[in-house]
Formats: C-alpha cells, sequence, structure tokens
C-alpha cells in the first residue's frame, strides 16, 4: 500500500510540474489553454497542447499570455527580444537574461517564434547550397503494338532553392518517339535544359540570370544556346499565388545543320546541305504563373518571347502549362503542355512543336 501511495504522490507531482511549466493563454471569454508557444505573427498566435495538437489563436481573443520557456519576440520598428514573455493591461513583457525587461504594447508584436522556429528562420537565410532543395522528377512512358509500333518516353527534372533573398531554379527535359512500323522513324527527340538566379532587390523587384539550352533532332537544331539578364517584378506573391514578370536581353547561339538540301538564290541554283550557325542579340520577356489549387494541385504556366534585336520580324516563343495533384506525400500525376514556336526554321521543318505529356510526378525535399 506504501508503494502504491509513493507512486501516486509521484504521478500527482510529475502532472503539477509540467502545468507549472508550461506555457499558458487566457482569452477574453476567460477560457484558459496550456501547451507550448510555437510561434505568431501579431494575428495569431499557435499554441501546441497535449490534447489537441496545434491550435492557431486570434491575437486580439488573448486576454494574457504567461510563458516559462524563452520566446524570440519581434516588435514594430525593429527592435527584438528574447526570454520568457508575459502580458497585461494590453502590454507585453519579455525578460531577457540579462539587462532590464522589454515592455510594449501589443499590438506592437509583429512575431513570436520558439527556439525551434527561430532556428528554422535563420537556417532559411543562409541553408547552404547541399540543403533547402525542394522539387520533383515527371516520368511518362507508353508503347503500343499491333496496328501501330511506337514507344514514348518522357522525363523531367525540376529544382528549386529558394532564401529569403534569393532562389535558384533548376530544369532539365527530354521527350523520344519512335514508330517501329515500316520503315523505323524518330517522331520526336527533344532535350531541354537550363538554370536560372534570381536575387531580390525589394520585396517586389528582383534581378536575375539564366542559361537555357535545347536541341531538337527534328528540326535540325544541334543546339540552342540562350543567356539572359534582365529585371523581374512579383505581381502577386502569397502562399496560394505568385504570378511575376520578367523583361531583359539575351544572347542566343545556336547551330543547325544535316537539314534538307536548299537552294541558295545562284545561277544555275546548286543544292547544298542546311548548315548554319545564328548569333545574336534578343529581347527577354516573359510571365510566371504558380497557383495552389485545392489542398493537392499544383498549376504552373509561364510563356517566355524572344524577339530579335538584330533581325527584326524574327522571334522565338515558347509556352508551357502543367499541373501536378499530389497522390501521397511524395507521388503525384503530373499533365504536360508545352508549345515551342520558332518564325524561321531550317528549310523543311514546321515553326511549332507541340508537345503533350502525361505521367507520375515524385518529388523531393532536401
Amino acid at each position: 500500500m506504501l508503494r502504491k501511495f509513493e507512486i501516486g504522490v509521484l504521478i500527482a507531482f510529475l502532472g503539477l510540474c509540467s502545468t507549472m511549466f508550461a506555457d499558458q493563454v487566457t482569452l477574453k471569454n476567460g477560457d484558459r489553454l496550456t501547451g507550448s508557444v510555437v510561434k505568431g505573427d501579431g494575428k495569431t498566435l499557435v499554441l501546441h497542447t497535449d490534447a489537441a495538437g496545434d491550435v492557431t489563436i486570434k491575437f486580439d481573443a488573448i486576454q494574457d499570455i504567461k510563458t516559462d520557456q524563452e520566446l524570440h519576440v519581434s516588435l514594430k520598428g525593429g527592435k527584438t527580444a528574447v526570454g520568457p514573455v508575459s502580458t497585461a493591461d494590453g502590454k507585453i513583457e519579455i525578460a531577457p537574461k540579462t539587462g532590464a525587461p522589454v515592455e510594449a504594447a501589443k499590438d506592437d508584436v509583429t512575431l513570436i517564434r520558439n527556439d525551434a522556429e527561430q532556428a528554422a528562420y535563420d537556417k532559411s537565410l543562409h541553408p547552404g547550397l547541399m540543403h533547402g532543395w525542394n522539387g520533383g522528377v515527371n516520368v511518362g512512358f507508353s508503347i503500343a503494338r499491333g496496328n501501330s509500333q511506337t514507344e514514348n518516353l518522357a522525363l523531367a527534372f525540376n529544382a528549386v532553392h529558394p532564401t529569403l533573398n534569393d532562389k535558384i531554379t533548376m530544369y532539365a527535359s527530354t521527350i523520344y518517339t519512335k514508330n517501329d512500323l515500316a520503315a523505323p522513324t524518330t517522331v520526336a527527340n527533344i532535350e531541354q535544359g537550363g538554370l536560372r538566379y534570381d536575387r531580390n532587390v525589394n520585396p517586389k523587384l528582383f534581378v536575375f540570370g539564366s542559361g537555357d539550352f535545347m536541341s531538337n533532332a527534328l528540326q535540325y537544331l544541334d543546339l540552342r544556346q540562350v543567356y539572359s539578364g534582365g529585371f523581374g517584378y512579383h505581381a502577386i506573391k502569397s502562399d496560394r499565388t505568385i504570378l511575376d514578370f520578367l523583361g531583359g536581353v539575351n544572347y542566343t547561339h545556336e547551330t543547325y545543320s544535316d537539314g534538307a538540301p536548299v537552294a541558295p538564290p545562284t545561277t544555275p541554283p546548286t543544292f547544298v546541305s542546311y548548315g548554319v550557325t545564328h548569333r545574336y542579340v534578343a529581347l527577354t520577356l516573359g510571365e510566371e504563373l504558380n497557383q495552389k489549387m485545392g489542398k493537392g494541385t499544383v498549376l504552373t504556366q509561364n510563356f517566355d518571347f524572344y524577339p530579335n534585336l538584330q533581325q527584326t520580324g524574327q522571334y522565338r516563343g515558347t509556352f508551357n502549362l502543367g499541373t501536378v495533384t499530389k497522390l501521397n506525400k511524395w507521388l503525384g500525376w503530373q499533365n504536360q503542355f508545352g508549345d515551342i514556336y520558332v518564325s524561321n526554321p531550317p528549310n523543311g521543318s514546321r515553326k511549332n512543336d507541340v508537345l503533350l505529356t502525361t505521367g507520375l510526378n515524385i518529388s523531393f525535399t532536401r
């Protein structure tokens, strides 16, 4: 009996200690919540509770806050303080380990973070090049036999490394389609890849530099290199919608070869195989949209237009539209549509390449 009594006293003591050392939030209606303050933005406060998990509370509904843990508090005017927090009479007080307590009006609070949230924020400022990446891999494959004999393979990779002040974007894709019926024919063979770096000048304006590369066997394009630089504008930047506009200049170097024979304007005409290299300066104009649709679908769309500044009337344009719908945490279903337009293609090739792919998306975060 004595041992059971001792165990009961120990359990009661531990329960009392957990209450004594927990953060407490008292609401204006008299309700009291106990847990651990996670973060706040001056409008809401997130409290982690054992019974209900994370609870979001409107800041103006709070009467009092009292924490035992140290919190990182940011105030209007750029002032910050670290220490346990308490409130009284519409004011908030932070008690740092050293120095006098910091007191301010409750309405002056702009951010509240616990140690874990502050560490995550500090890491987001300088995550290191090997960490902070997120993106995905798209895989599409089809095969047909019988009246048709075709194979199609579509692969794509994209990765983004965002920080508070800049962003690195990488992408690569390839589409290969072959028809084995009668004489084997390559129906599509396109490879693309690129890298872009964005640096914020202020919350709305950023500068960018990029390199984009492409080959297209059916258009006799061995390699196109496009090096761009310019400015971008965040027209919309929220948790659900990002809409950017881009403007700048680029240097394009492209090589075509092995095209259909052409007849130069000579007398008599002498037919020669197509082979030419273009070097020119062009404008870079574009827009990009990233839209979250519901809980599990993301829509991406971009349009880029490259008018040649040295040979007016010649230009290129690309349009892409895609969706990814999550099936679980790392697996989704993707649909992609693309249109690549060249105003002056080689002899024997079309101006448009229209691409439509679908398949699995495998997402990753590092």
